[in-house]
């Protein structure tokens, strides 16, 4: 069964772009997009006031996927566009459909010019609870922004992608997260970069003699433990340019920073249950909130 990429769609700027994003991808993937919106009734006493004009709010919300699948099948000439609508609570019927998707993709507001989104609660929710893949989109996202800049140096997107940026705990290599990510890049004919964040030794905070030395031996310990992790799937994608990058640092700031020109930036989450509720872990919040580029959070065991 063909499972399609799923868009949470609304009447917002964000989800706009999440949308045409998710078109493109679907290009990429040769796969149907589907665009999802979810209504949630107005309760009794809203829904049962006088209106106030012809049109009601559902028929006003029927109008939304439509005009927006009109507008992506003239833009994304042989792209199938699927517009569906259920009625439900919109983080539980986002989830839900993620089910039945390659990925789910979302809009998020951006921090302006300063970098980042704003992520909602029902974003944060659906990236918490969903078993699929779920791409969180900033608005404004264009495909110009996905690609290199022109010799000129004007952005085009009939330049080469920018790299996909991974990052990866090299004592928990998940098989789900780097076929992913290998197959983003290889689909966009892209760098890999491969990130790998390790902490501080304890002796940084005292500096003695020989500090530099350590520093030395743990830094080439953790290169080699990167490309050990690495090797397998080099051999699976020999066509894909790996970039290898061990830092010293907390997990989350060497991947963001690693992000800064990256075309997608693809982070892990794993599927934990407890009475607490679903977590999303911290390095991926802080990717979340922090990185420009479109996000893609994996769900893996």
């Amino acid at each position: 069964m063909t499972r399609p990429i799923t868009v949470g769609l609304d009447d917002s700027a964000e989800s706009r772009a999440a949308a045409e994003w998710a078109a493109r991808e679907a290009r990429l993937r040769g796969l149907p997009v589907k665009l999802l919106h979810a209504f949630e009734p107005a309760p009794v006493p809203v829904a049962q006031a006088p209106l106030l004009g012809t049109e009601t709010g559902q028929d006003w919300a029927a109008s939304i996927p439509a005009e927006a699948a009109e507008g992506l099948r003239l833009r994304h000439p042989g792209v199938e566009v699927i517009v569906d609508r259920v009625t439900g609570e919109p983080s539980q019927a986002l989830a839900e459909a993620a089910d039945a998707a390659e990925m789910l993709v979302l809009g998020s507001r951006g921090f302006g010019g300063i970098g980042g989104f704003m992520v909602g609660s029902v974003s944060l929710s659906v990236i918490a609870h969903a078993a699929r893949p779920v791409v969180l989109v900033r608005a404004g996202e264009q495909a110009a922004d996905e690609h290199r800049t022109d010799p000129a140096g004007i952005p085009s997107a009939a330049t080469p992608f920018r790299p996909v940026v991974v990052g990866l705990d090299t004592d928990d290599v998940d098989e789900t997260l780097m076929e992913f990510a290998f197959d983003a890049a290889a689909r966009r004919g892209a760098s890999l970069r491969i990130v790998h964040g390790w902490p501080e030794p304890p002796t940084a905070f005292y500096r003695f003699y020989g500090d530099a030395e350590l520093y030395g031996t743990l830094a080439r310990q953790q290169a080699a433990a990167l490309s050990e992790a690495v090797r397998p799937w080099r051999q699976k994608f020999p066509g894909v340019d790996v970039i290898e990058a061990s830092r010293c640092g907390s997990a989350a700031q060497v991947l963001v920073t690693a992000s800064r020109d990256a075309s997608l930036t693809v982070v892990g989450r794993r599927i934990r249950t407890n009475p607490f509720g679903a977590h999303i872990g911290h390095v991926t919040h802080a990717v979340l909130h922090h990185v420009v580029a479109p996000v893609a959070v994996v769900a893996h065991g």
